[in-house]
């Protein structure tokens, strides 16, 4: 994989051009190719970047160049786990921490576990990683693990977690199936978590009753957000309150696949509404609310990945509306959408294996 993703990216620098496709008053431009099921996509200080392929693949690209990173720990890679999100946080450049979530082998199958290590200066190893949060262990299966990464505004980390395609655990808050979780960089559980001190209950839970959020992110006033997979329709867009229920399996705009009918409707006291669903399915990965300066007139908001309609969904500044769809050729299995520094919409295209920026036409 390396060797392909570097002879992709210096190529372009080499030349000082992107390869680009224009589309819908935007322009795709290639950044870099070759990769295998890229999931996640985080910025460095000084204009890198660092991508996740579920495999286990950890690819930082510096100065035009690419290469692989070692010091990643070992994943189940099996259906939806493997290596996933990467975040880079504010104070890297004094910490040098990298964040990696991943589906850690344990026993009775795999959970979502989030850990750390130093980037060396030289940008290939990853040094003393250490698991700082895994789910409680016991889920088997391959699929829900949820896992976006997101340092908040008070600088603690969230995780989303999926329930693991064990439906009833996301209403069990003696697991983290279904949940957000929220820890200090140590691992370490902040007092004021809102089931801190209740009996039965995790504490690092923020929040529960999600199916398989894929995407996270803050807004402008530092609130965060979920976008997260329902069944057959019932796709949701969450506002994340501290100790809200968000409804699964109980609530819901979806049915199964069967066609079944979920739970007891779609409303419920005590459990949360959508700001947005989506019914058909869109399949949601990635979760960005716009804030640059290169798309003012998209300022403030919404926009998701889909990895069924190879788009990328754009709702208003609300998230109650979807105002757009945007479809390339580029946007096939959109996984992970961000906003760049330079105001640019990065994406990772698992279809096309790569990562584009998307630039005014």
């Amino acid at each position: 994989m390396n060797g392909r993703l570097a002879a992709a990216v210096i190529g372009l620098s080499a030349l000082g051009a992107w390869e680009a496709a224009e589309a819908q008053g935007v322009r795709m431009e290639t950044v870099a190719s070759g990769l295998d099921e890229p999931w996640g996509l985080a910025f460095l200080p000084g204009g890198g970047f660092l991508v996740t392929e579920r495999a286990g693949e950890l690819t930082a690209v510096i100065n035009g160049e690419a290469g692989p990173i070692t010091g990643v720990p070992e994943v189940y890679d099996s259906g939806q786990g493997g290596l996933l999100d990467v975040m880079v946080p504010r104070d890297f450049a004094e910490s040098r921490e990298i964040f990696l979530s991943f589906s850690k082998p344990q026993d009775g199958g795999a959970g979502t576990a989030l850990g750390k290590g130093r980037l060396s200066d030289d940008g290939s190893a990853l040094e003393g990683f250490e698991v700082i949060f895994e789910m409680e262990p016991g889920s088997s299966g391959g699929r829900h693990f949820g896992s976006r990464i997101v340092e908040g505004a008070d600088g603690l980390i969230y995780l989303t977690i999926g329930e693991r395609g064990e439906r009833p655990s996301a209403q069990d808050l003696s697991r983290e199936n279904g949940s957000v979780v929220r820890i200090a960089r140590d691992g370490s559980v902040p007092e004021d978590n809102p089931f801190v001190g209740q009996e039965g209950a995790q504490p690092e839970i923020w929040s529960y009753g999600h199916r398989n959020p894929q995407g996270a992110t803050l807004d402008t006033e530092g609130r965060l957000w979920v976008v997260e997979h329902g069944a057959q329709g019932g796709d949701e867009l969450n506002l994340v309150e501290p100790g809200a229920n968000y409804g699964w399996p109980v609530i819901s705009y979806g049915r199964h696949y069967s066609g079944a009918k979920i739970g007891e409707g779609n409303a419920k006291d005590g459990m949360q509404q959508p700001v947005h669903y989506w019914d058909p399915s869109i399949a949601p990965s990635g979760l960005m609310i716009y804030g640059g300066e290169m798309f003012p007139e998209w300022k403030g908001q919404v926009f998701v990945g889909s990895l069924k309609f190879d788009m990328i969904s754009r709702l208003s500044a609300d998230g109650r509306t979807e105002l757009e769809r945007i479809e390339t050729p580029e946007t096939s299995r959109v996984r992970d959408v961000r906003e760049g520094p330079d105001g640019a919409i990065w994406f990772l295209s698992v279809g096309e294996g790569a990562v584009f920026r998307m630039v005014p036409e």
